[in-house]
C-alpha cells in the first residue's frame, strides 16, 4: 500500500496529511453549497477596499472590476455543476483565492487583504440562511394553500374530533385541514425572526478584533443587501453557530407540525379508521405482500422531525461552554444546518404532494359517529334552554343513547362563530397566504438587486 505524504502544500502553508484530512472533513463537499455566496462576499470586500480612502490604494478600480469579473465566471461555474473544492483547498475561500491568483496573479493574493477566513465563513453561511429561508417560507405557504383549498372543499364534511386519540365533539374535515394550515403559517414567524436575525452582515470584521484598514462596513452590507454590520466585531465570531441554531430551531416547529399531520393521515388512512385515502403513488410496495401500499414518506417524515430536533440539540450542545469569539468547533454546525435545513424543504415538497392528491370517504367519516360524540353539544342546548350546566353534564352522560338519532351534518352546522367548523374564513386564510408569499418577494428583490448591482450582471 502506498504511504501517505507526510505534509501536504496549501494556500497557508504545510500540513501532516492526516491532520489536513481530519480538519478539513466535509468541507469541499458542503462548501460547493457556499460558492455563490462566497463569491458575492468577495466582490462586496473587494469593492469596498476599492474604496478606501488610502494611499497608495490598495484595489484600484479597474482592479476591483476585473476581480469581480473572475468571480462572475466562478458563480457561473458553480452554478453548472463545475467548480471543485480540493482537499488541499480545505474550504471554499481557499479555492476561490486559489483559482483568482491562478487566474489574476498578484491581484488574485490581494483580496483577502482585510479580512479572515472566520468572517468569510459568517458571511456565507448568512448570506445562505436568508436565501433559504425565502424559500422554505414559499414552501410553507405553498402547503398552506393545498391544505386550505383541501378544508374548504371539504369544509362541511363532518369528522369525529378526538382529544386522547378517543372520540370527542363534532368536527369537520374542514376544520382539520386548516387547523393544519393555520399553525404551519404561525409556524413561520419563527423563521422570520430567524431571518431579521441572520440579515445583519459580518463582513469587515476579519478575526473578530477589527483591522486598522478604513473599511466601510455599512457600505460592504449594503452591497451585499443587508439591513446593517453587525455593529460589535467580537460579537461577530460570538454569533456564529447561534445563526445555524436559530435557523434549526425554527425549522424544528414546522417539523413538529408536519410530524403530526403525517401521523394523523397514517391513522386516518388505516383500514380500522378509513376517513382518507393516500395516493398509491406516494406510496411504497412490500416485498414480500402484494396488497401491501404503505405510507412510508409519511413515517419517514416523522423520523426526520426528530432528525432536526436532533440537529438544534446538536448545534447548541455544540456552542454550550465554548469561549467567546470563533473556534474550530463550529466548522461542525456548518454540516447540522445544511442537513436540518434540507430535509425540512424536502419534507414540505413531500407532504404537499400528499394532500394535492389525498382523497376522503364520506359514509367512513360519517359511519364514525356514535352518541357519545354529540354528548357536549347537546349539554350545551340544555344549558342553553336554562338548566344549570352541571345538572345538564349528568342528565346527557346518563341518558347518551337519546343522542343514537342525532345527525352529524345537522349538529355541525350549528357551529358558526368565527373559526368554527361552520365559521371558517376562508379570506382570512388567502390574505395570510398572500402576505406571506409578498414578504419573501419583496426580500428576494431586494437581494437580488444588490446582488445584480455589486457583479454588474442580472442574478
Amino acid at each position: 500500500m502506498k504511504e501517505k505524504k507526510i505534509a501536504e502544500k496549501t494556500i497557508v502553508g504545510k500540513i501532516n496529511s492526516d491532520v489536513l484530512a481530519f480538519t478539513v472533513g466535509d468541507d469541499p463537499k458542503l462548501d460547493l453549497n457556499l460558492v455563490v455566496w462566497d463569491c458575492l462576499g468577495s466582490a462586496a470586500h473587494v469593492t469596498t477596499l476599492s474604496k478606501m480612502d488610502v494611499k497608495p490604494p490598495v484595489i484600484l478600480p479597474k482592479e476591483r472590476d476585473a476581480v469581480v469579473a473572475a468571480l462572475v465566471d466562478l458563480i457561473r461555474e458553480a452554478q453548472q455543476g463545475k467548480f471543485v473544492i480540493t482537499e488541499a483547498d480545505q474550504d471554499v475561500h481557499l479555492a476561490i483565492e486559489r483559482r483568482l491568483t491562478e487566474r489574476l496573479g498578484d491581484l488574485g493574493r490581494k483580496i483577502h487583504t482585510g479580512r479572515s477566513r472566520n468572517d468569510q465563513v459568517a458571511v456565507d453561511i448568512r448570506l445562505h440562511i436568508k436565501d433559504e429561508l425565502l424559500g422554505l417560507t414559499d414552501e410553507v405557504a405553498s402547503l398552506a394553500e393545498e391544505l386550505v383549498r383541501f378544508g374548504k372543499k371539504h369544509q362541511k364534511l363532518p369528522m369525529v374530533g378526538r382529544t386522547h386519540l378517543q372520540p370527542a365533539m363534532p368536527s369537520t374535515v374542514g376544520l382539520w385541514a386548516t387547523g393544519y394550515g393555520e399553525m404551519l403559517l404561525d409556524d413561520l414567524l419563527g423563521v422570520e425572526a430567524a431571518y431579521v436575525a441572520n440579515d445583519l452582515c459580518p463582513l469587515g470584521s476579519a478575526a473578530g478584533y477589527g483591522v486598522p484598514l478604513p473599511l466601510d462596513r455599512i457600505l460592504t452590507a449594503n452591497l451585499l443587501g443587508f439591513a446593517r454590520p453587525i455593529h460589535n466585531v467580537f460579537y461577530v465570531g460570538c454569533a456564529r453557530g447561534k445563526d445555524e441554531a436559530a435557523t434549526l430551531s425554527a425549522c424544528s416547529q414546522i417539523m413538529v407540525s408536519l410530524s403530526r399531520l403525517a401521523e394523523d393521515l397514517i391513522l386516518f388512512s388505516m383500514p380500522e379508521f378509513g376517513y382518507f385515502r393516500l395516493p398509491r403513488e406516494l406510496c411504497t410496495g412490500s416485498s414480500i405482500m402484494p396488497q401491501k401500499y404503505n405510507p412510508d414518506v409519511l413515517e419517514l417524515i416523522r423520523a426526520k422531525a426528530a432528525k432536526v430536533q436532533s440537529c438544534v440539540a446538536a448545534v447548541n450542545t455544540i456552542l454550550t461552554a465554548m469561549p467567546g469569539s470563533y473556534n474550530r468547533d463550529l466548522q461542525d454546525t456548518k454540516g447540522l444546518y445544511m442537513e436540518g435545513l434540507s430535509v425540512t424543504r424536502a419534507s414540505l415538497r413531500i407532504m404537499a404532494l400528499m394532500i394535492r392528491s389525498l382523497e376522503v370517504n364520506p359514509q367512513r367519516l360519517r359511519a364514525a359517529f356514535e352518541p357519545g360524540v354529540f354528548a357536549t353539544d347537546h349539554a350545551l342546548e340544555l344549558v342553553a334552554g336554562g338548566m344549570p350546566w352541571r345538572d345538564a353534564y349528568h342528565q346527557v352522560r346518563d341518558h347518551l343513547e337519546d343522542l343514537r338519532t342525532a345527525d352529524p351534518d345537522e349538529v355541525v352546522a350549528k357551529k358558526q362563530s368565527w373559526g368554527d367548523p361552520f365559521g371558517l374564513d376562508f379570506d382570512f386564510y388567502r390574505q395570510k397566504i398572500r402576505t406571506v408569499r409578498q414578504w419573501t418577494k419583496e426580500r428576494r428583490t431586494h437581494a437580488y438587486r444588490a446582488f445584480s448591482k455589486l457583479l454588474g450582471v442580472p442574478f
